[in-house]
């Protein structure tokens, strides 16, 4: 058996958590994560890019899809968690198997960062029916993951507008028109992806994925991006003052969004945004869901970015058929 599944176990009785559920997402709902979020790696020794981890004191369980079966399974050899093959005959899904193997009185505990609202609503709904417990302020993992590394703090750079085809102060204005007639004070904007979009800003913190680790909250004349200080060039800062958007420190928007005005509204994606973020809003403030329109505004691409996305497949052709013609 793995020792760091025995570490986990000893933590969790300390906690008096009988069942902890580990997901492969970050704060922010991503696929793919950088190397601090990778929990569930640490804990099973599965590195598929997706399952999900649930042990409970007797026994674990690790989720994951036809992808990986065969990974998971010789990944998993001895390490005391038993693979659960998504979608096949005889395996519940984890919401079942929560279900069926906690019993009234008994406690759920894992990271509110990384479950997103949607998803956690519903696990605690059913499972608190059933008179079991959920706890979201809990990183289990964290708490015995001794080296753990560093959050990824990779700079950031400017994506011109020749490329994007649209300035990032004309996104926003489109957004604060969004929310407008949503008669919504506030959108909070956690999506890495919709992010940089949104400010023409890219980064390395996913690889492959050029985003940076960050949240942003915007209203209707102050827009806060919540990001690591690190990764800002003094180039960056000025670029973001004159466009009057305010940096703040990554973790400070679980802060600040508790000192929301209890008479404020804030529009959010429940299928984007963490239940950890959710929870600390004031109880009074009303909460208005539905899908980001940053979503939406980026799926509808403007000439420059289709011209560019042509340009591109042209360039992948053509180094393609050097690769193969020699």
């Amino acid at each position: 058996m793995k020792r760091e599944l025995e570490l986990l176990r000893e933590k969790m009785r300390e906690t008096g958590v009988d069942a902890c559920l580990i997901p492969t997402s970050d704060f922010h709902g991503s696929e793919y994560v950088g190397d601090y979020f990778k929990c569930r790696e640490y804990i099973s020794g599965f590195t598929g890019s997706a399952g999900t981890l649930v042990v409970t004191l007797d026994e674990a369980g690790l989720w994951t899809d036809g992808r990986y079966f065969l990974q998971a399974a010789k990944q998993l050899e001895g390490s005391g968690i038993m693979l659960r093959k998504e979608r096949q005959p005889g395996v519940p899904a984890i919401e079942e198997y929560l279900k069926q193997t906690l019993k009234k009185g008994e406690t759920l505990g894992f990271d509110g960062r990384c479950i997103m609202q949607d998803s956690a609503e519903k696990l605690i709904t059913q499972l608190n029916a059933q008179g079991v417990a959920v706890r979201t302020d809990i990183d289990l993992t964290g708490a015995v993951w001794k080296n753990r590394p560093e959050l990824s703090a990779q700079p950031v750079w400017p994506l011109p507008v020749e490329y994007a085809g649209e300035s990032s102060e004309s996104k926003i204005k489109r957004v604060r028109e969004f929310l407008v007639e949503k008669k919504a004070d506030y959108f909070l904007l956690t999506s890495l992806e919709d992010i940089a979009w949104l400010l023409n800003m890219r980064g390395n913190d996913v690889e492959s994925t050029p985003v940076i680790l960050s949240y942003l909250l915007l209203g209707e004349k102050k827009l806060t991006w919540y990001v690591q200080a690190k990764c800002l060039s003094e180039k960056i800062k000025i670029l973001l003052d004159m466009q009057g958007i305010k940096a703040a420190p990554y973790a400070q928007i679980y802060e600040d969004i508790k000192k929301l005005p209890e008479d404020a509204s804030i529009y959010y994606d429940k299928s984007a945004v963490n239940t950890a973020l959710v929870s600390s809003l004031p109880e009074k403030v009303k909460k208005i869901e539905g899908v980001n329109p940053t979503f939406l505004f980026k799926a509808k691409k403007n000439p420059v970015e289709v011209e560019n996305e042509r340009n591109a497949h042209i360039k992948m052709v053509l180094l393609l058929q050097s690769l193969f013609t020699g």
